[in-house]
């Protein structure tokens, strides 16, 4: 499924259906009364979340939606019927937008929330309604109202338990593979990963969700590299498992680096509980890789784990440990 996490988008409520304005016509009634309907009511436009979906990818192909009207009245004193409401659904995390994109209309962040968003105009009134002592044959009648119509945005931020971290090539989506279902794209190349990628793990019946957040590079919260596209999709996270390349020079430089944008985006980022994994422990020589950690462990003080995602037991102890501060 293409990850698609904004839209913009036009949206029509129903019009109310017309009132009606007729008289009773039957076999020996000379002087029928006024017996016109109401119209019925348009319909409006209800956006629900599903937990199922991870993708705006239906709206990029489809722009315009529209309830349907309500029907004019008819004679007999006949209510016209309701336009049915239209229901859209959306994933959960999705935050709707005025057509300025900055005003916050509603954010959901619950299954199977609803939120009417546009609603249907009212029907108008059929001349029965108009009848009084004075006039007794009232010819007038209402039309029925417009429905509301504007344009929005939806956003999409993931809401997962776990944000997955780390400078391209880190082995974030090998790491997403290794832990669930997931098939997310994986390549010995930078970028491989352009879209956030989500699964979910189990461990002693628990589960934790996870999100593979696209590789983050120096100036990403001013748009560099594939820029603060994907930054927001941290937000919703309850935690952070930073995973480092142990094949790199500087491993510090290269956490201190993510750090920073974190925290340039937004502050709450900076704060959020954080969980180093030092991975490809494979590929280093003991002595290497003791150098390196110590290095490491003299400047950043921090608790970590060293882990291979080629070796079952490394697998097993990141569930472990995920699903214990995911639960906290």
């Amino acid at each position: 499924m293409k990850f698609l996490d904004q839209a913009k988008i036009s949206l029509k409520a129903g019009n109310g259906g017309s009132g009606s304005a007729s008289f009773r016509r039957e076999k020996y009634v000379e002087f029928g009364g006024p017996d016109g309907g109401d119209g019925g009511d348009g319909g409006s436009i209800i956006f629900e979340s599903e937990r199922n979906l991870n993708t705006l990818i239906d709206f990029r192909y489809s722009q315009h939606f529209k309830a349907e009207n309500g029907r004019p009245g008819s004679k007999k004193n006949k209510t016209g019927a309701n336009g049915k409401n239209l229901i859209l659904r959306v994933p959960m995390g999705t935050q709707i937008y005025e057509e300025d994109n900055n005003t916050l209309i509603y954010d959901f962040q619950k299954d199977k929330e609803k939120y009417l968003v546009a609603s249907g105009g009212k029907g108008g009134l059929g001349n029965v309604r108009f009848k009084s002592s004075t006039n007794r044959a009232p010819r007038k009648k209402t039309n029925g109202k417009n429905g509301e119509e504007f344009w929005i945005w939806l956003q999409l931020k993931i809401i997962a338990d776990v944000g997955i971290i780390g400078l391209p090539n880190a082995g974030k989506s090998s790491l997403l593979a290794a832990l669930t279902r997931a098939k997310p794209k994986i390549a010995n190349y930078p970028f491989t990963t352009i879209n956030p990628n989500l699964g979910v793990t189990y461990y002693n019946n628990k589960e934790v969700t996870l999100a593979d957040i696209p590789g983050l590079v120096e100036g990403a919260h001013k748009g560099v590299g594939l820029g603060d596209k994907f930054l927001r999709h941290i937000e919703r996270c309850k935690m952070l498992l930073h995973l480092i390349d142990l094949t790199e020079e500087n491993l510090i430089e290269n956490y201190v680096k993510i750090r920073s944008e974190l925290k340039n985006y937004d502050l709450s980022l900076s704060k959020k509980k954080e969980i180093i994994f030092f991975n490809k422990s494979d590929l280093l020589k003991k002595k290497d890789l003791s150098e390196k950690i110590s290095k490491f462990k003299n400047k950043i003080k921090h608790k970590y784990k060293i882990i291979s995602i080629f070796e079952k037991n490394d697998i097993q102890t990141i569930k472990k440990v995920l699903v214990a501060n995911v639960n906290k």
